[in-house]
């Protein structure tokens, strides 16, 4: 029990010292972060939202299908947990290059397996993002985010309160599927696989429908204290933090927990990471009328144990204590910080001599605009969308744009939900990196028309007991940090996942950041598509910018270079975001696309094929670099469209807030130009596109 619970993946052990440089709590925010199972944040109207990201690397990458489906299970339990019910789920996934068989078996299994699971629970996944890189070949990242809405009245907590209160273990009987999981397969290297049937848990996406429902019903009725999913670490984890949680002990005896297994141990038990379990605390007076809710719904449900007042956690076997320790021993592990200094490495890294590389001719634009446009980390996602069942009636933005956006029912308010990061961006500078995955994040739900409100973040890194590896893992946390405070966003729940490393390295330092926005009238939404002829098109921001070539798309795909140093400037975001969000709702713009990966020719593309509409792009006057004017990543761009009486507006609004406004041409056709050196049919680059992805996978 003090292995796992004192183990990285339950105790937090060389992050938590660094969480104090995230913003404090505002007072919407209805959870300290790390002291529930997921994050609260009040949007209005007497609801919340309740949300976590979760990860599961390391069993997807022994048994991708159940790896995924088992992640995105356990994330669901933890929004079910605050009495919320989830709505929306979102991935996030890292896979080596898919040139490589075994690459191509991990990242379609895992997609099938997420996919498959959200779809038998009627949770639709709205957003997501997909990356692959050769650090990711033995190590892939598998990032499961949910989303719930919650009555900030009804809202459930996890602790074991009340003396003589009653626990329940709800759900799934318990088998050996997942001992160590938590102490063993998540806190350490992955150096070689083990078997998975006795380290990944198998999933049961029907027996977690009726959990969903039984306990929702639950969360309604006054007999219920707390309530806990049984993920890392199981029932100890789940039993010693309730308690912990409400300054009591909790005794349980362990012949009562029903297995399905024959000879299962003590230990076992206690350590046990069946999939579909869930701990509840009863009042005690209500133990029949909760036996019953649950086997109306066909739930098998028995006492397992009460709330001490003595502080313990005792585990018994019948009449025999097996185990007994303090509960804040338990939970409360050795924290662990380095003085760490910039890696020499990393200096070398950072020194790009743009020099060294000859600039991009005219004439090869538009053949490397095709490549770029096939590559695979640019290509359509629409062969893992199409795994989901998102074409639900509150679904107004489906996935493939910026952000997804759902309907709150009974309101005309609506959430907007993506996740970002870039691991490369983060391997060159990880304060940078960390920075630009909650710019990005926010970036993109602005131009949906959203205002970002919260974020749960998932620090996917190496072994920080490397030295190199805690440099990146503090820096990224400071970079994210800073800009959320820059930016005003809550950082209300997230998810550490060290030792995502095998016998080949590291690797790249990933942090992911899941950020929800909230509108006030879903009918005021933006989506990325040009959508109207005639339309003009303009560049808020940065405009023709000679950066962005340091840890771009275009760098490593064309030279194979991952070197350069990423930058932003938290100021112009600022500036940029406001100006594009008020210019949406004054109904000024007709499309808003976020400028990122691939640069601002890719961009412009995605907008059209989005759309369905061409473009024309002329007179442009740049002095720069060619290849970085095309294919460059400047931050804190937006490339926007806007009928032609209203390009006044426009360019007031972004006088207003100080920021370039730079034309870029005209929406029409149904071709794709950019006048001397791109000129395409849009079918053409339409099938580059499209197909990209399905042609590596076979």
């Amino acid at each position: 029990m003090f292995g796992s619970l004192w183990s990285e993946h339950c105790g937090y052990k060389h992050s938590k010292p660094l969480f104090k440089l995230f913003p404090p709590r505002s007072r919407r925010v209805l959870a300290e972060i790390g002291t529930e199972n997921a994050g609260v944040v009040d949007i209005g109207d007497g609801l919340a939202v309740v949300m976590k990201i979760e990860s599961h690397n390391h069993p997807s990458a022994i048994e991708p299908y159940h790896g995924a489906a088992s992640g995105l299970g356990g994330v669901v339990r933890d929004i079910l947990t605050m009495g919320a019910r989830p709505v929306a789920a979102i991935d996030s996934l890292r896979f080596g290059p898919l040139d490589d068989s075994h690459n191509r078996y991990l990242f379609s299994k895992a997609v099938a397996g997420f996919a498959d699971y959200g779809n038998k629970l009627g949770i639709p996944t709205v957003a997501g993002e997909s990356y692959f890189s050769r650090p990711y070949s033995t190590n892939p990242l598998v990032n499961a985010m949910c989303v719930g809405i919650a009555e900030v009245e009804k809202l459930v907590w996890a602790r074991a309160s009340g003396v003589g209160n009653l626990l329940m273990i709800v759900g799934a009987e318990t088998g050996r599927d997942g001992v160590h999981g938590a102490s063993g397969l998540a806190s350490r290297t992955l150096e070689a696989e083990a078997e998975p049937s006795t380290v990944v848990q198998a999933s049961d996406p029907a027996l977690e429908k009726l959990l969903i429902e039984a306990c929702l019903e639950l969360a309604k009725a006054d007999w219920l204290v707390g309530m806990q999913d049984l993920g890392a670490a199981g029932l100890t984890c789940s039993a010693v933090e309730t308690a912990s949680r409400a300054g009591n002990g909790v005794e349980l005896d362990v012949l009562k927990v029903p297995h399905r297994e024959t000879g299962m141990t003590p230990y076992e038990i206690m350590l046990s990471e069946t999939q579909e379990r869930m701990l509840i605390i009863v009042k005690k007076e209500f133990k029949d009328k909760v036996l019953h809710l649950f086997h109306r719904w066909g739930l098998r449900c028995n006492i397992i144990g009460q709330v001490t007042s003595d502080g313990l956690a005792r585990v018994k076997e019948g009449d025999t204590v097996v185990a007994e320790a303090p509960v804040k021993a338990l939970t409360e592990p050795p924290m662990y910080t380095y003085r760490v200094r910039k890696p020499r490495r990393l200096r070398r890294l950072q020194s790009l001599d743009l020099g060294d590389i000859p600039d991009l001719t005219p004439e090869r634009a538009q053949s490397v605009f095709l490549k770029l446009l096939a590559s695979a980390n640019i290509c359509s996602r629409e062969w893992i969308f199409r795994h989901s069942d998102y074409d639900q009636a509150d679904v107004v933005i489906p996935p493939g744009g910026d952000a997804g956006m759902l309907r709150i029912k009974g309101s005309g308010k609506g959430l907007s939900f993506t996740v970002d990061g870039n691991g490369r961006y983060c391997y060159l500078d990880p304060y940078a990196g960390g920075a630009i995955a909650v710019a990005e994040a926010a970036r993109n739900l602005v131009c949906t028309g959203a205002k970002p409100l919260a974020v749960t973040d998932c620090l996917n890194l190496g072994n920080p007991e490397n030295k190199d590896v805690y440099y990146q893992l503090k820096e990224s946390i400071r970079g994210i940090g800073r800009a959320c405070r820059k930016l005003n966003i809550q950082i209300i729940s997230g998810n550490v996942s060290l030792y995502n490393e095998a016998r080949e390295g590291a690797i790249y330092p990933t942090p992911i950041c899941g950020m929800v926005g909230l509108i006030e009238d879903t009918s005021q939404r933006c989506d990325m598509g040009f959508v109207k002829e005639g339309d003009q098109v303009f560049l808020l921001g940065s405009g023709f910018d000679d950066g962005g070539l340091g840890g771009s798309e275009y760098l490593e795909l064309i030279y194979n270079l991952v070197k350069g140093r990423p930058y932003i400037d938290l100021n112009l975001e600022k500036k940029v975001q406001s100006c594009c969000l008020k210019a949406i709702k004054q109904g000024v713009v007709s499309s808003a696309h976020d400028c990122s990966h691939g640069g601002l020719v890719i961009t412009l593309a995605e907008s059209c094929l989005r759309g369905g509409l061409g473009f024309k792009g002329e007179g442009w006057q740049f002095g720069g670099r060619l290849d970085a004017t095309l294919f460059g990543e400047a931050q804190s761009r937006i490339v926007v469209s806007v009928e032609q009486n209203r390009v006044r507006q426009l360019e007031a609004l972004a006088m207003c807030e100080g920021i370039p406004v730079t034309k870029l041409g005209t929406v029409g056709g149904k071709r794709f130009i950019i006048d001397g050196y791109i000129d395409l049919p849009l079918e053409e680059i339409e099938a580059v596109w499209r197909e990209g992805l399905e042609k590596m996978l076979g």
